[in-house]
């Protein structure tokens, strides 16, 4: 059964702050060093003002911590039920300077990241966030997949601290926008389609003219809709919208479907699909897919600026490919 003495420590351990650090550490060296005069020599300190201290202690709690011996101190029960709290309180205190330091460097928190799902397929996406979470273990990554419009949201209400998004959204006041890459887009056609057969060769924008249209939907990625239509116009004609879908993984499947045909970024390749032909594009230099890193207009978390850092020099220094 716990003493009474026993009792007090534990209680007084549970309530212990900052302030009284210097109390348990000048106990626990007493308590290893059984001796008091060995134990102010250890702290740099006179032995007076050492026992001072521990009787201090003692008559706040209201048990003896120490048996006085003729050479030396020993622990009571209660006393040694106090080194066992004391030493934890001083690890974790020890340990605290360290982690305030690494968070303030960013190597220690939380960053929520989000992306659209044709930013996700561009190798560079992956890239980043691998190699970030290899230089710093010590960060928690939370990945969201969604439209450009509901990453936005989530980011202007807090709930993400960036978002690889395609469309510009510069003219935003509140959001800060990095441009990272721009990618060719290219033509998705229903395998069997009458211009399906020479992938080799680029295919002249208005070729397509004639053809029925699966796109993305302006609201969830008003970027590269708009880039399209813009595109299209240009080549001398308005698309033929059959079909929307809520996502570019979607648009590819009514592609195989044979449900129209499609313009999107190269990196969509990626996902495959044994009913869809790629062909590269003619005649529309100005259409492309961008990829930005978009962020809150405000003052970066630590965290955010290593990964912002993180991003630009991937970019300078590895321009990625398609």
């Amino acid at each position: 059964m716990m003493s009474n003495a026993t009792a007090n420590v534990l209680r007084y351990s549970a309530g212990m702050n900052l302030i009284e650090l210097r109390r348990l550490r000048a106990f626990v060296a007493v308590a290893e060093e059984g001796h008091i005069t060995r134990a102010a020599e250890r702290l740099g300190m006179q032995q007076p003002p050492l026992t001072r201290l521990l009787h201090g202690l003692e008559k706040e709690l209201g048990v003896l911590l120490m048996h006085r011996l003729p050479r030396g101190v020993r622990p009571t029960e209660a006393g040694k039920a106090l080194l066992t709290e004391a030493r934890a309180v001083l690890a974790r205190a020890e340990g605290l300077n360290d982690v305030v330091r690494r968070a303030a460097r960013g190597e220690q928190g939380r960053l929520a990241i989000g992306f659209t799902s044709s930013a996700a397929l561009h190798p560079f996406v992956p890239a980043a966030l691998r190699t970030f979470r290899e230089a710093l273990p010590g960060v928690s990554i939370v990945l969201e997949e969604a439209g450009t419009g509901e990453l936005v949201d989530a980011l202007l209400h807090e709930r993400l601290d960036a978002a690889f998004v395609r469309s510009s959204v510069a003219s935003m006041a509140n959001l800060l926008v990095d441009p990272v890459l721009d990618e060719p887009m290219i033509a998705a056609l229903p395998l069997g389609h009458r211009l399906a057969a020479d992938t080799a060769s680029p295919l002249p924008l208005a070729t397509l003219a004639a053809e029925e249209f699966v796109l993305y939907r302006r609201p969830a990625g008003p970027g590269l809709y708009d880039a399209i239509l813009a595109a299209c116009r240009t080549a001398g004609f308005s698309p033929i919208i059959a079909q929307e879908a809520p996502r570019l993984p979607a648009t590819l499947s009514l592609v195989a479907a044979g449900l129209g045909v499609s313009i999107v970024p190269a990196s969509m390749q990626r996902l495959g699909g044994e009913n869809i032909a790629y062909r590269r594009l003619d005649g529309c230099p100005d259409l492309s897919a961008p990829l930005h890193l978009t962020m809150r207009r405000t003052v970066l978390s630590p965290v955010l600026a290593r990964f912002r850092a993180l991003v630009r020099q991937m970019k300078d220094n590895h321009p990625p490919t398609p």
